[in-house]
Parts: C-alpha cells; structure tokens; sequence
C-alpha cells in the first residue's frame, strides 16, 4: 500500500471511489505474494499490482460492481499452464484476491493513510465476507480503530505482527486477513569503521534504518558517511541498546574488530528476540568469538544465532562488496 499511497491520495482529492484489491491467498508459482496491493478507481485507473498481469483485468472487471454495491468480495483465480507462461509462473499457480470498495475520506482511511505517511506501524484486519464491510486498525500496542473486532481478532493480528506476516486468520466470528503495515527495519550497525559507509547507504537505499554505535571517539568523528546513519551514537552498546525494543523488526551487525565492543553487543542480543545477528570476521575470528561466548556460559542454540562469518558467499573484497554480500543476508533473512 505504501508505494501507491500518493496515487491513492491524489484521487480522493478529485473525489473518485476506488477499490483496493489485496492478494490473500496463494498456491504454486503465484507470481505475487500475499499482501500484495492493487488499486483501482471509477475510472479504471491502476495502480499496483496483485498478479504481475495475468489477472489485473479479471480484477478491474469486477471494481464497478464491487463500487455500485458497497460489498466487497473474494476472488479465486486458477492460472492455466499456458498463460502461466506469459507472465513467467512456469508451473501455474492460483491466487485469491479480496476486493474492497473504499468509501471517500472515512476516519479509518485518514487514520490508515497518516499512519503510512508517518511510518508508524499498525494492522489492518479485514472480515473475508461478502456482506458488510468489516475494517479495523490494530496497533502494536493493542489500542484499536474501526469496527470493533473480538480479542480473538486483536490477538491474531497481534501474532502476525510479530511473525512479520500478513495473511488469513481463522476464528469462531469467520475468517479475517491481517495486513501487516511494520515499522522500518531498524538495523543496529556496531562499529563505525569503513564498512559501515557503504552498509549504511545501502541500508537507507533498501528502506532500514541504521543506527551506528561505536565508543570509539577516532572512527565516530572522524568516519565519513557518505549517506548519514538515523543517528551515529558514541557509546557502548550496553548504554545504547538497551534502550531500544529488540523484535522481529530489529537487526544487527557488528563491525568493530573488537571484543570488548563486539561482545558487549552480543551479550545483550543474544538473549533479545532480534531478527539477525552478524559478526564481521573470518572463520578463526569467528571460531575464538564462539570460544569467548561459550566461556561465558552461552549455549549452543544461542551462539548459533549468530551469522558468522557474515553475509552471503559472494568472493566479497572490498568494502563495498563486503557491504553489498551482508545487505543481501539481510534482506534474505526479512523476506524468509
């Protein structure tokens, strides 16, 4: 939702009805993930997508019935083999597609809408049901906006959240989609040493938030970032992290060279529900930081949670290719 929201906007400034048509299901090769957003106005205008091509039209076809109604309504569609082919799902695949008329400028839209804007993290949870339309907004804190929905509901989106997952609940008041609008990523990068430049452009270009941490007054102060980190903060990571929530949402790398620093951090994160833990390193750096780490008493399914040496195999050299194979760990490990 968040990459069509300007259009979105600018056609509630005309005063156009539009749908939204949110991918809720999928199965084979669906070329689209679940979440996946298409809007649609009165004059058939698109934005987004929800199949790659194969079923855009099927959808549109359905939006002025769907707006002339106010009803929503669920769409299957089964790909054959042969337009498989025309839009790359080499095995077929099926989709299924929830289609919701959106009334013009309604409280929940404008709490939605600021929300994205703003990039505050919330959840939208929709009745699969083609009757009324039933909407609410739930946040990470548990305070909610809309329709009333049951604790069941609520506790459901609650899980998705922190699964980092939208998709389909099933519950004794009927089935629900969750879509789940997170946070930024927030990506703790300890040490700031050359590395670090190039990871923190990257980090911004691929929608984190870096956050550098290094007590070292010579790297803080004097390191050039070429793109500048959310904040750059000269202190030890025990003074720093503990003052941030360590969810799904939340990474880490560490980049110092240094145990005192880079140990420092992983005593604290391995005991946190963070998303990823990279230690920078080679295979004997890395196999002396387990050595160090088990002294301490840490079991092996803790220290297993660091990624190390870090980043994907790709024959990294240079800082920037360092940089580029960790950003790849990254974003595998928040798409898995």
């Amino acid at each position: 939702m968040e990459e069509i929201l300007s259009t979105i906007l600018s056609w509630e400034k005309e005063g156009l009805s539009y749908a939204v048509a949110t991918v809720i299901q999928t199965w084979g090769s669906a070329p689209r993930p679940v979440g996946s957003v298409m809007a649609v106005s009165e004059k058939l205008d698109m934005a987004g997508s929800v199949s790659g091509g194969c079923v855009e039209g099927a959808v549109v076809k359905e939006v002025k019935g769907v707006l002339e109604s106010g009803k929503p309504k669920v769409l299957a569609f089964g790909v054959s083999n042969d337009q498989a082919w025309s839009v790359g799902l080499t095995c077929g695949g099926k989709v299924t597609v929830f289609l919701e008329p959106v009334s013009q400028q309604t409280a929940l839209n404008r709490r939605l809408y600021d929300s994205l804007d703003k990039q505050e993290p919330c959840i939208l949870v929709s009745h699969l049901q083609e009757e009324d339309l039933e909407r609410s907004l739930i946040f990470p804190d548990g305070s909610t906006e809309g329709d009333p929905v049951p604790q069941e509901v609520k506790d459901a989106a609650l899980d998705h959240y922190r699964s980092r997952k939208s998709g389909t609940a099933e519950t004794a008041s009927g089935e629900w989609f969750i879509r789940i609008y997170p946070r930024l990523s927030r990506l703790f990068v300890i040490g700031a040493a050359h590395i670090a430049v190039d990871l923190v452009h990257l980090a911004r270009y691929f929608g984190f938030e870096p956050i550098v941490i290094d007590p070292r007054g010579i790297f803080t102060d004097r390191t050039v970032f070429t793109t500048p980190p959310k904040d750059l903060i000269r202190d030890w990571p025990a003074e720093v992290l503990p003052n941030y929530e360590m969810d799904a949402y939340t990474y880490a790398v560490l980049l110092s060279h240094d145990p005192k620093i880079d140990d420092q951090a992983l005593h604290l994160l391995m005991n946190s529900d963070i998303a990823y833990i990279g230690a920078l390193g080679s295979k004997r750096t890395h196999a002396r930081r387990i050595e160090r780490l088990q002294e301490a008493g840490y079991s092996e399914e803790q220290i297993a949670r660091i990624h190390g040496p870090i980043g994907v195999h790709i024959n990294a050299r240079s800082a920037r290719e360092i940089a580029l194979s960790i950003m790849a760990e990254l974003i595998m490990i928040k798409n898995s």
